[in-house]
């Protein structure tokens, strides 16, 4: 069935960058409730309709086991909800509740391969338990889960219904669409398929994963099953709703299609692959010198500013991230190797790293608003919330190799935070000049003068200076 739960995403979690006209307005696709914002904070309306639902949800105990395994965020129920409408409240409500709030939402085409992973795992792990307090899941999309302290949560309160003996799971195809075939895609075919998320709202269509899915895929039982043989059912049983309608689905059964889902996802793996960013920091960086001393620079520099939050762009295996995290500060890192990043997805995890989530993001082609009217998913600038971003060694990829001009990445900058430490580097440095190596060098405007020309346009220099063993200069900036 159609996502009905975030087509109201972005209003959820990024009060700060809604537009002044779509401030307190309802994006209302789902008929059990709504999303909106008040004075800065975020609630959801229940409306009448999911009442018997929402009742069940709290009295069952699934409300407080999901809670307590932190697979569905915690909400507090409002009192006096009346007042808070103000103007737009209407008889059909039922109640209004305010959820967690979730520093920063990312979405599933932003996500590695083993974040995706985890996803669905959280996913029929709430089913599963659901189905223990005699409830299912009527939705399944990637976009009810969120990131909280780097893990999977579920984050749609109205997605669950009382479970109806003989039902077959109604989510069954949204799950495969948006889990188990870009999982599939990813581990059988190529990494970065997993951008096929961003062109399909509600997940990949399964006849397309079929044609592009290696026959060997085939030779996994539960892969042609969830996906082969379902993309075949599907077309075969398209116009058969009543015969479909008449079918009984015992509890025994749901409960073997969950455990097989489960089992198709753990089973899938990414198969082994190279990348010239994953080992960096060994084979790419000009010294240890430099290296040493960059690191003394940036932990002086985030204890002296003490941001809460930080964006790391152009984050690669992470390194500078990990610094930031050790001082408690909330970093979000991006980078544009898939590879790279689900490698510093898993190291989070095994270090138990609360304070970081790695995500992919291109900034030569960052997320765009999406969805409909343009308001369902946030560009990444509307996401913008750091106290401070972290650009190191990568303003020549984006001058040199992605002809970016000066002018316009200082603009770009200034838009996803009030502070800047951003390191220059000169085009004779030995890595600038590995990428004139197979082109002309026009860059005539490429030079630390003009630089800080540029970006004094839009930020005040408080601090500079050059890194040991190299000629390239790290600066901390504030947005005029």
């Amino acid at each position: 069935m159609p996502s009905l739960s975030f087509s109201k995403r972005h209003l959820i979690f990024y009060p700060e960058k809604t537009k002044p006209e779509m401030k307190n307005k309802f994006l209302n696709r789902d008929p059990s409730g709504f999303v909106f914002k008040r004075d800065d904070k975020i609630y959801r309306v229940i409306k009448k309709s999911y009442q018997k639902n929402y009742n069940y949800l709290l009295q069952s105990g699934l409300y407080d086991k999901l809670c307590s395994e932190r697979l569905l965020i915690p909400h507090t129920e409002l009192k006096d909800w009346k007042s808070i409408l103000e103007d737009d409240f209407q008889p059909d409500y039922y109640k209004v509740i305010e959820p967690q709030k979730v520093d920063f939402i990312s979405y599933p085409y932003e996500w590695c391969f083993d974040q995706l992973k985890d996803a669905a795992v959280a996913t029929l792990l709430v089913q599963k338990e659901a189905l223990d307090h005699n409830m299912s899941l009527k939705d399944a999309s990637a976009y009810n889960i969120q990131f909280i302290d780097s893990k999977p949560i579920f984050i749609d309160t109205l997605s669950f219904e009382i479970y109806e003996e003989g039902n077959p799971w109604i989510a069954y195809k949204q799950f495969c669409q948006h889990f188990l075939a870009p999982l599939a895609l990813m581990s059988y075919k190529d990494l970065r398929l997993h951008k096929l998320l961003a062109n399909y709202s509600d997940g990949i269509p399964l006849d397309l994963v079929n044609l592009l899915l290696p026959f060997r895929s085939k030779l996994n039982a539960k892969i042609l099953l969830h996906i082969t043989l379902h993309s075949k059912a599907q077309k075969k049983f398209s116009n058969k709703k009543k015969e479909i309608a008449n079918l009984k689905f015992s509890r025994a059964s749901f409960n073997r299609l969950i455990d097989s889902l489960l089992n198709a996802v753990r089973s899938l793996k990414l198969k082994d692959s190279k990348s010239i960013w994953i080992n960096y920091y060994e084979e790419n960086i000009l010294n240890s010198d430099y290296l040493d001393h960059k690191v003394r620079l940036i932990t002086a520099l985030l204890h002296k500013e003490k941001p809460l939050r930080l964006w790391d762009v152009g984050s690669n295996t992470g390194r500078f991230s990990e610094i930031a995290s050790e001082q408690h500060i909330k970093v979000v890192s991006f980078d544009s190797d898939p590879l790279t990043v689900n490698k510093f997805y898993n190291r989070c995890k095994a270090k138990g790293d609360k304070n970081i989530l790695p995500l992919i993001m291109d900034l030569i082609n960052p997320s765009g608003s999406s969805g409909w009217a343009l308001e369902e998913h946030s560009s990444l600038i509307e996401r913008a919330n750091s106290d401070i971003v972290l650009a190191l060694a990568i303003i020549h990829h984006l001058a040199i190799t992605n002809n970016i001009p000066l002018n316009s990445l200082a603009e770009f900058f200034a838009s996803l935070s009030k502070k800047l430490i951003i390191e220059f580097v000169p085009k004779h440095d030995p890595n600038a000049q590995l990428l004139l190596r197979s082109r002309e060098d026009v860059f005539i405007n490429y030079n630390q003068s003009n630089f800080e020309k540029e970006f004094g346009k839009y930020f005040k220099i408080f601090y500079k200076e050059k890194i040991s063993a190299s000629d390239r200069v790290l600066y901390l900036m504030e947005r005029i």
